[in-house]
């Protein structure tokens, strides 16, 4: 059932959303606590992450923008590292924690990529802070869509957990 979340958060990610609000890191901080395989863990939600990648910039943006991001796959495989944490200790104020920390990640690394790879920033220590200056406003997105997908993806999944373990234990 979890791999279901995974389709799930490609779908929506395809749709219209505000910028950052995605369900892609809550999909891997999911993926980490809740697959039975650790590698399947952070493999099953890359290659959808890399396929859907591959979907926006070529069928929403017409191939206008690169697709291979090695930052952002490396700060989303770090989230799901994050989810392993929660692993057999899922309460809501851990997923809140986890969630906000994968945030926390994702901003830093993905960011500091856009400063290493892009050309807008020089390569100072200042231009380095400028990035993440510019950055902020998009942060305060990517914590709310993390927030709201990683809730909404653990809430169900306990909803529905618990539900088929009840319709189990009827006679």
């Amino acid at each position: 059932m979890p791999y279901l979340y995974v389709l799930a958060a490609i779908v929506l990610r395809l749709i219209p959303h505000p910028w950052n609000v995605t369900p892609m890191a809550a999909m891997f901080l999911f993926s980490g606590s809740t697959f039975r395989s650790k590698r399947d863990a952070l493999l099953a939600p890359l290659l959808a992450l890399m396929l859907s990648d591959y979907a926006v910039v070529h069928l929403l943006y017409h191939g206008q923008y690169r697709w291979f991001t090695p930052y952002t796959w490396i700060a989303f495989l770090l989230v799901g590292l994050i989810g392993f944490t929660l692993r057999h200790r899922i309460t809501a104020a851990r997923v809140a924690g986890a969630s906000l920390a994968g945030s926390v990640v994702f901003f830093a690394v993905s960011n500091f990529g856009v400063w290493l790879m892009g050309t807008m920033y020089p390569k100072t220590a200042a231009g380095l802070a400028a990035c993440y200056v510019a950055a902020i406003p998009f942060f305060r997105n990517t914590v709310l869509g993390d927030l709201f997908y990683a809730a909404l993806m653990f809430g169900s999944y306990y909803w529905v957990s618990r539900r088929q373990w009840t319709l189990a234990r009827q006679p």
